[in-house]
């Protein structure tokens, strides 16, 4: 009997670690819950974040949304943190709880041990408890009929996806390597790190992508407005990117066992030319941009006849120009403007025509159909766009002396920061702040010429004793100096004398024309484009495009 009570002690001593390894599993699995639930808040709290970004981003700008997303990222970075670390507080408890559940399977065949010997040491049962023990042992316990009853298998969560089940949905074709490209843009403020983060790569793969060769150094000077283009297989790994600087050109970087190689990217537009016809109601810009001819081209324009014609005094209303321009197309996309090739102006009657031309060293200019440069010595004007507040009077009445002194040059009015160009070729003399001048800039030319531009706001880049050439960008209108408001004070001297730099220019010489002994291949490169122009120019306002093979 009392060996009976004692198998029934023990077998209630088991049930009640069965009953605690329950309860275990239990709150493990509430703690699991717990963990899910914690993750779909974080998850709900992430596009919650997102949604608020956004809008503040609607309605507050791109830099104060900016601000804030940075705000929003420190907070994910924040519960990032704390999601780690319930996580690692949980495997932790599960850990403890593995080894608890351990400790508790072996309690059984401890307390069996402990009764064995208990038996043991009591000599005068030890043959009747033997006996007793091989019958007992003969005859099938409740425990055994029902099965293990200590082993319990831990169940997987719902949600857990093993690799048998991918390969039961996404089956892959062994060697299949899609071609798939992700196309993006750079914008300012972005890097290679984010944009490869963009698309799933990390920075390990633009460490191995920068230290492949000497050539991927390319990718350390990308510029906003570069467009990245990427091919990832199935199998997650960059095989090939583009770099696109622009349409025509960029590199290809493709994976090979070393790493990966670097191929450039070079590609030929169409050329295609296009004719317009335009009349001045207003001004230049106006007209050019009725026809839908481009600003630029329009400026362009204005540069060359801007020896023989001045385009902010002497345009009338009813003056018209031609222009016949290149476009340039790829697979059938136009991708920008190229050169003008002719142009005509009529100003008051009279009639300007340039054509362009290349000689035999690669220079570019445009002349006249008998080969003298449209180009004068000097620009008529330093500015593309003013009004002239002050004109060249040797007995003006100074505005901020109030005393009669003259005023030696011209003053262009000009918002602050406009351009100003040198008139012609020449070398920079001075180029600093000089009295009642402030900033001030002169430029030496040959012939016993000299050109002061004074009042200026910032300098350009070139600097004392630098060449220049005529159209460069030596310095922006200001007010610096004694000014009233931002203009520049322009001089032209000639051995030393002021002139008038409005009427000085009609008196000088033009540039050189085309070489005598180049005239010929003046004559047969432009004879062509010459007719053409006057053909399409017979045919009317109606803009004519043609295509020409290159």
């Amino acid at each position: 009997m009392l060996f009976l009570d004692l198998i029934k002690r023990v077998e209630a001593r088991l049930a009640a670690h069965k009953d605690m390894l329950d309860r275990q599993l239990s709150i493990l699995m509430h703690y699991h819950k717990g963990i899910r639930t914690r993750l779909a808040e974080l998850k709900h709290l992430l596009f919650r974040r997102l949604s608020a970004a956004t809008h503040h981003l609607q309605r507050a700008g791109a830099r104060v949304a900016a601000l804030y997303l940075q705000r929003v990222r420190s907070q994910l970075t924040t519960l990032k943190i704390v999601f780690f670390r319930q996580l690692s507080a949980a495997i932790h408890q599960l850990q403890r709880a593995g080894a608890r559940m351990a400790a508790l399977k072996d309690i059984p065949s401890r307390q069996l041990s402990i009764a064995s010997r208990y038996f043991h040491g009591h000599a005068y049962l030890a043959g009747g408890l033997g006996v007793c023990m091989l019958g007992l042992l003969a005859l099938p316990s409740e425990s055994s009929s029902a099965g293990p009853a200590i082993t319990k298998k831990t169940p997987q969560p719902y949600d857990m996806v093993t690799d048998s089940h991918i390969a039961s949905i996404t089956p892959v074709a062994k060697g299949a390597s899609p071609l798939i490209w992700e196309k993006y843009e750079i914008a300012s403020g972005d890097s290679l790190s984010s944009m490869f983060g963009t698309v799933g790569l990390n920075d390990g793969d633009l460490f191995t992508l920068l230290n492949s060769s000497a050539e991927a150094k390319v990718l350390n000077r990308v510029y906003p407005g570069y467009k990245l283009e990427f091919n990832i297989p199935a199998t997650g790994r960059l095989d090939q990117l583009r770099v696109l600087k622009n349409p025509l050109e960029g590199y290809l970087f493709t994976r090979n066992d070393s790493g990966y190689s670097v191929d450039t990217i070079l590609k030929t537009p169409e050329i295609r030319q296009t004719f317009k016809v335009g009349t001045i109601s207003d001004n230049l810009f106006l007209a050019g941009k009725r026809e839908q001819i481009p600003a630029t081209t329009i400026m362009e324009m204005a540069n060359i006849f801007g020896g023989v014609i001045d385009f902010i005094l002497d345009p009338r209303t009813g003056d018209e120009f031609s222009i016949l321009y290149e476009e340039k197309y790829l697979d059938g996309e136009f991708i920008g403007h190229g050169e003008i090739l002719a142009s005509r102006f009529i100003s008051q009657g009279k009639v300007f025509t340039a054509v362009r031309f290349i000689d035999n060293e690669g220079g570019v200019g445009y002349y006249n159909a008998e080969g003298e440069s449209m180009r004068k010595a000097f620009l008529r004007s330093p500015l593309d766009v003013f009004r002239i507040s002050s004109n060249f009077n040797p007995n003006r009445r100074h505005p901020v002396l109030n005393t009669i002194r003259a005023h030696k040059g011209t003053d262009y009015a000009a918002p602050t920061g406009t351009p100003i160009r040198a008139t012609s070729d020449g070398r920079v003399t001075f180029s600093g702040r000089k009295g009642s001048f402030g900033n001030l800039v002169i430029i030496k030319h040959s012939g016993g010429f000299e050109t002061k531009y004074a009042h200026l706001n910032k300098f350009g880049a070139y600097k004392k004793g630098a060449r220049v050439r005529q159209g460069d960008i030596i310095g922006s209108v200001g007010s610096t100096g004694s000014a009233t408001g931002p203009h520049l004070h322009y001089e032209f001297l000639v051995n030393g004398v002021h002139q008038n730099p409005r009427t000085i220019v009609d008196k000088l010489p033009k540039a050189r024309s085309v070489d005598p002994a180049q005239l010929q291949r003046f004559k047969s490169q432009t004879a062509g484009l010459v007719e053409q122009f006057n053909v399409l120019a017979a045919q009317g306002e109606s803009p004519a495009l043609i295509t020409l093979a290159r």
